[in-house]
Parts: C-alpha cells; sequence; structure tokens
C-alpha cells in the first residue's frame, strides 16, 4: 500500500472532509484488517477501526510528515487495537477461547507435518488470541501485513529489538499451543 499525496493529507489537516474521505478510503480496508486481527472479533474490529478514524482526524493538524504518513497509521491503528483488546480482555472469560482452541480437530493423522502450509482461518484466530495484545499486534504487522522488524519498530515506537523478542515470543508460544492441540486431538 502506497502512501497518499501529501497535499490530500495537507488539505484534510485543513478541514477538507473530500480530502479526508479519500483518506479514509484509501486507509480503510489495511485498518480494519489490522484491527480485527488484533482484537479478533469484527464488533470490536469495527470499533478500533471508527477509533482509529476519529483519532486520525483530530490529529491530522499535528501530524508533521517526520515519518511515513502509513507509519503514523499503523502507529494509531495499532495502538487502538491493543488499548481495545487490553480493556475487553478485562470484560471477557479468556477460558471460553482457550477452549476453543482446544476443540479444533486436525483434519488427519499426518496433520503436524502439514499443520503450517494446511493451518485454517479459525485456527489461525484461536492461536492469535491466545497472545497477548502486544504480541498480537506484532506478529500481525510482520506475518500478515508484512511489515520489516524496522517498520514495526517505528510504527510501534519500540526497540527493534523489543519487536524481535515479541515475535519471537509469540511464535514459540503460537507453535506450544499448535502441538498442544495436535496432542489433545491424537
Amino acid at each position: 500500500m502506497d502512501d497518499i499525496a501529501k497535499n490530500v493529507i495537507v488539505e484534510a489537516s485543513q478541514g477538507d472532509i473530500d480530502a479526508f474521505e479519500k483518506i479514509y478510503r484509501h486507509y480503510f480496508h489495511f485498518v480494519a484488517n489490522v484491527a480485527f486481527r488484533v482484537v479478533n472479533r469484527r464488533e470490536d474490529a469495527q470499533d478500533v477501526t471508527q477509533e482509529v478514524f476519529v483519532t486520525i482526524y483530530d490529529n491530522l493538524k499535528d501530524f508533521r510528515f517526520a515519518s511515513s504518513f502509513k507509519t503514523w497509521v499503523y502507529r494509531i491503528t495499532v495502538n487502538a487495537a491493543i488499548n481495545y483488546a487490553k480493556r475487553a480482555a478485562k470484560h471477557r472469560n479468556n477460558m471460553v477461547e482457550y477452549t476453543q482452541v482446544f476443540d479444533l480437530k486436525s483434519p488427519d493423522p499426518g496433520a503436524v507435518e502439514k499443520m503450517d502450509s494446511q493451518i485454517s482461518e479459525k485456527e489461525v484466530q484461536a492461536l492469535l488470541n491466545m497472545l497477548n495484545p502486544d504480541q498480537r499486534a506484532c506478529i500481525v504487522l510482520r506475518g500478515f501485513e508484512g511489515l520489516s522488524y524496522e517498520e514495526i519498530s517505528k510504527a510501534l515506537q519500540m526497540p527493534i529489538n523489543t519487536v524481535r523478542s515479541r515475535i519471537k515470543r509469540a511464535r514459540e508460544a503460537m507453535l506450544a499451543l499448535k502441538k498442544e492441540v495436535i496432542k489433545h486431538d491424537v
């Protein structure tokens, strides 16, 4: 996804609604996708997406082009999604989500070797749900959005080694959960 033209950002920051609509249309699917991957519920992702665009609108006048606009949008989206997920976690019973992972069945006994290439969307979402929101955000940006460690570091405003550490821990946790699911199915 390319960055949107600088003049559109400037016009939107000066109150041009048509320019802001261009920003909205350009980034909507990206924001909604990242939000969904982090919060893992469509309704919650819609709330986060709305919150992100309100934040962008309210803060456009403060954007100084120190980073790319895309990086700025990443940062707002991930932070909003993480904060939402943390708030929501206080109100949900995590045990329900935990049991959902163990209710998943492998398609056949040879699934261990095929797991990486055949993992279903439901399984991916269940595994992502088991991660803490900070790990989930890093995995989503790296694995689903294809950002480099450096881009994630900039987007989340954290040291690159913290990004690497969170991704490593998230991958280890997901791998352990996948092995537990397979062991449970056997």
